[in-house]
Formats: structure tokens, C-alpha cells, sequence
């Protein structure tokens, strides 16, 4: 069912999307194909989708990792690096 409306968005209006939003090429035609070729509506479509997935993950809660430390010679300089 999808294909025909996804025959009228072009490879380059997919990559236009991704190059502006950072978005995965499934996604961004996915966006394209929602909002019927409209390049702002995919716009907006993948920051709300983005958004939700976004408080999905939120809720988690990191029970592992590391937290490592680095002082360079000189002690000009520090990096403090947590792993989850």
C-alpha cells in the first residue's frame, strides 16, 4: 500500500531531510512519505517522533558503568569520562 505514495518522493528530497536533520534515510522517507513530500512538516514529524522516543528513554536508569579520570602531565589539563 505504501508504494505509491512513496513513488513521489525523490531520493534527493530524502537526502535533503537527512542532511538537515541528522535523521536515518528510513526515517527521513518515512517522514516524507507521512507528511506527503512536505520538507518542513518531515521536519517537524521527526523532532515530535524524536521527542518521543527521547522521554522514553529518559525513565531509564543506568544501574552500570565507569567513571574514569585523566590528568594530563603538566596539570593543565582533565577529562572526566562516564561509561553507562
Amino acid at each position: 500500500k505504501t508504494a505509491p505514495a512513496a513513488a513521489g518522493i525523490s531520493a534527493k528530497d530524502v537526502k535533503a531531510l537527512r542532511e538537515m536533520s541528522g535523521a536515518g534515510m528510513m526515517d527521513c522517507k518515512k517522514a516524507l512519505t507521512e507528511c506527503n513530500g512536505n520538507i518542513e512538516a518531515a521536519q517537524d514529524y521527526l523532532r515530535k517522533k524524536g521527542m518521543a522516543s527521547a522521554a522514553k528513554k529518559a525513565g531509564r536508569v543506568a544501574a552500570e558503568g565507569v567513571i574514569e579520570s585523566y590528568i594530563h602531565a603538566g596539570d593543565r589539563l582533565g577529562v572526566l569520562v562516564e561509561i553507562n
